[in-house]
């Protein structure tokens, strides 16, 4: 009788055991997708911010350069420079998201002070 015993319990043991490894293999795959999955939203996202600062940049200089056509009558060359500009803005801004070109030094990289050393 304790050989039956013994041995049923052995054998749920084993069960057990294999079900248990089988449980870990499906939450590790599940762990890789949902790293996968973030992956891809942050280059989803990236992907967006860039292309909206990029178009943002030269749908203002496209305006402004309308604009100043518009009240100064110097059509079209308004229009083309500050086109052109905003495109160069924009390149420059996905460029510094991306990190090829270092931002500009801003006031808080040096502690909150101008060039003579000034508290703002």
């Amino acid at each position: 009788m304790t050989d039956d015993r013994d041995d049923s319990l052995e054998e749920r043991r084993k069960r057990l055991s294999a079900e248990l490894a089988g449980r870990k293999a499906e939450d590790a795959a599940e762990a890789k997708r949902d790293a996968q999955s973030e992956e891809s939203r942050k280059g989803m996202a990236l992907g967006f911010k860039l292309s909206s600062e990029f178009i943002s940049a030269v749908a203002v200089g496209a305006i402004l350069g309308y604009m100043l056509d518009r009240f100064a009558g110097t059509s079209p060359w308004g229009m083309i420079v500050l086109l052109l500009l905003g495109f160069c803005a924009g390149v420059l801004n996905v460029l510094r998201a991306v990190g090829m070109v270092a931002p500009p030094p801003s006031t808080q990289q040096r502690g909150g002070k101008d060039r003579n050393g000034n508290g703002l």
